[in-house]
């Protein structure tokens, strides 16, 4: 990497273009892979809550709706802050690009937050699966396994979001010490699908979980 962010292209690449192309290709192979591993969990979900719908939605009405529609919005403004991101890599800006990272992680930390605070609830109220579950009514064992299906899910995507805020931290030093350019950004768009894809999941998560049976 020379000192004005130009790509090294490496020697098993004939150019940049090659080089990037192969970068971006590695990565969608990747998101494929965790496009499979959430795709069961949803399918998990659904069977089962098809067998007992009106348990599921009992359940369902004990998450806070404002809570999660508002972690929706964090996660949504987190997108548009990631693509800004990307977009100001793309022409250069170094400190645009530093900004809409800062901006993303913090808005990924708001989400992780406010998640922390919803389990803690469900904690409190004894809503969390294992020999201490609490729950009124008949429903109780199939209210179990939806608490746990939610936990499994929300979960799984926090880990995700932890590790995309450790990601965006690096790139963000990174790009501080001028690392990238206009030429040169490659990492960043790729991070930005990471981020992108964890986001998309969450808009999945939210209806299925929080808005079950409130139609």
């Amino acid at each position: 990497m020379s000192e004005h962010g130009s790509a090294a292209v490496a020697h098993q690449f004939d150019d940049a273009v090659q080089q990037r192309e192969a970068a971006t290709l590695g990565m969608w192979v990747f998101l494929v892979t965790e496009i499979m591993m959430f795709g069961g969990l949803f399918a998990t979900y659904v069977l089962y809550r098809s067998n007992d719908p009106d348990a599921f939605a009992a359940a369902s009405h004990h998450l806070d709706t404002t809570l999660g529609a508002i972690n929706t919005l964090v996660l949504l403004g987190s997108s548009l802050t990631m693509a800004l991101a990307v977009r100001s890599a793309q022409l250069g800006s170094r400190g645009g690009s530093v900004f809409g990272m800062l901006c993303t992680m913090l808005l990924g930390a708001v989400f992780l937050g406010i998640k922390a605070y919803e389990y803690a609830h469900k904690f409190h109220e004894g809503l969390v699966p294992g020999p201490h579950f609490v729950f009124h009514g008949h429903e109780s064992r199939s209210a179990e396994l939806f608490f746990s299906l939610y936990f499994a899910m929300t979960g799984l995507h926090a880990i995700h979001m932890i590790i995309g805020m450790g990601v965006l931290g690096t790139l963000t030093t990174l790009a501080a010490r001028r690392t990238y350019s206009a030429a040169y950004h490659t990492p960043i768009e790729i991070g930005g699908l990471y981020w992108h894809f964890v986001d998309i999941v969450w808009i999945y998560l939210f209806p299925l979980l929080y808005l079950l049976g409130r139609h």
